[in-house]
């Protein structure tokens, strides 16, 4: 059953938090501004860096031989990368010939969640009734249940078998042809890829005593499971109880991969620009030099485009922080408070929008000045139209309709008088 706790806050107590809310707006608005205005250069910075890179880039002919004649030069080079260094993970003593060994573990546990609801009074509180409930599942790192808030649960066993923290090992000597990677070119190597997990019989039998032991289970019980890539460890992988681990073995295996780096004698360092930004990077696979360059313009553009989108965020919560108490003093009915936080919300989004326009518009006149310049013509020159389309629009209005005058009634004839003295004809 769920278990609900009830909270309220007073209208002063809200219009308290409102007004610290204040203080925490303008520091995400600051925030947000200084994020955007540095994300456009960063992202002018990197490209200009990528296009120097790119013009003085050559192809390395063969990395079967160290040639002196491409010492300090930025090169692309495809080949294979191993390495003859055996990786040894400890705890369950696993070992093998690659690149990398990746350890990562998972733990059935108790887990609290948590949904709330929120009411306004008529006065200015608010009412908060949060819901707790609880169930087992897998998850990163082992949970304290201590701070349940259900009486019930807290404090209920979530005692793991074993704490097996994450871990990679990686090699420290990955050679190129006759090149060695150094460290920055051997770290980007991700290609992972299962490790079939085979335990050594000593360690499986250390490990099942231990866990017997611990337990206090029999000794025919078994609680060392491994499986394809995954070792579990509990008495039944089928039906998981609370403190069952799972651990997950990979590997990178040597393999071939690109580069664009700079040689430095037999190894290879980063290019940096005029602008001081650099460049080493490697991708899996035989990739040409054009499309790593287009790669990178391309991650570039897109993280660009997700720093503009958090500067705005952070643009919009700030606003909207420090117009919440507006809402918080309309809160006393809570319709009008509902009203309110409407309008804060959208003012908020208007002023975010253009407040993130003008500051990336700042940042293209001091990045791109001819650019920036431009855009900014542009925008005065579409406000200018429109104003003048409107302007035309109002002084070529008709004049409203009038009604027209009913027609003078047509004059009766003139009828000449007989003359009494004139006999009728």
């Amino acid at each position: 059953m769920a278990y609900q706790k009830v909270t309220t806050t007073s209208y002063g107590g809200r219009l308290k938090n409102a007004l610290s809310g204040v203080g925490a707006g303008f520091i995400m608005l600051i925030a947000g501004t200084v994020l955007l205005f540095w994300n456009e250069g960063r992202t002018v910075k990197t490209t200009r860096m990528l296009k120097e890179a790119q013009g003085v880039c050559v192809e390395l002919p063969s990395i079967d031989v160290v040639d002196a004649e491409y010492d300090g030069k930025m090169i692309h080079a495809s080949g294979y990368a191993g390495t003859e260094d055996i990786l040894n993970e400890g705890m369950f003593d696993i070992s093998i010939n690659a690149i990398k060994l990746i350890r990562t573990s998972e733990y059935y546990q108790w887990q609290q969640h948590e949904h709330s609801e929120t009411k306004d009074k008529v006065g200015g509180g608010q009412e908060t009734i949060t819901t707790y409930t609880y169930s087992k599942e897998w998850v990163s790192s082992p949970v304290n249940s201590s701070s349940f808030e259900d009486p019930d649960y807290r404090g209920i066993d979530n005692t793991v078998l074993l704490n097996v923290e994450n871990k990679t090992c990686q090699a420290e000597n990955v050679s190129f042809g006759a090149y060695v990677f150094p460290e920055s070119l051997i770290s980007q190597m991700n290609n992972s890829k299962p490790l079939p997990v085979e335990l050594k019989p000593e360690v499986t039998e250390y490990y099942e005593k231990e866990f017997r032991r611990v337990l206090g289970a029999s000794a025919d019980q078994s609680y060392v499971h491994p499986s394809g890539n995954v070792l579990y460890l509990g008495a039944n992988p089928n039906s998981p109880k609370v403190g069952d681990v799972r651990v997950t073995f990979k590997q990178v295996l040597p393999g071939d991969v690109s580069i664009l780096a700079v040689v430095n004698g037999n190894t290879f360092g980063k290019f940096t620009a005029k602008n001081g930004y650099s460049l080493i990077t490697l991708e899996d696979g035989n990739v040409s030099m054009d499309e790593m360059f287009a790669n990178e313009h391309s991650s570039n553009k897109t993280m660009g485009w997700i720093l503009r989108l958090v500067g705005f965020l952070l643009v919009f919560f700030g606003f909207k922080n420090i117009f919440n108490i507006i809402t918080a003093l309309l809160k006393v009915l809570p319709f009008l408070g509902n009203i309110a936080n409407l309008g804060v919300n959208l003012v908020a989004g208007v002023l975010a929008f253009a407040w993130s326009l003008v500051i990336i518009a700042i940042a293209w006149l001091f990045y791109r000045p001819v650019l920036g310049i431009l855009l900014l013509a542009a925008a005065a020159a579409l406000i200018w139209w429109l104003g003048k389309k409107s302007k035309d629009k109002k002084a070529v209005e008709p004049a409203p309709a009038v009604a027209p005058e009913a027609p003078a009634a047509p004059a009766a004839p003139a009828v000449q008088a007989a003359d009494p003295a004139k006999p009728a004809e």
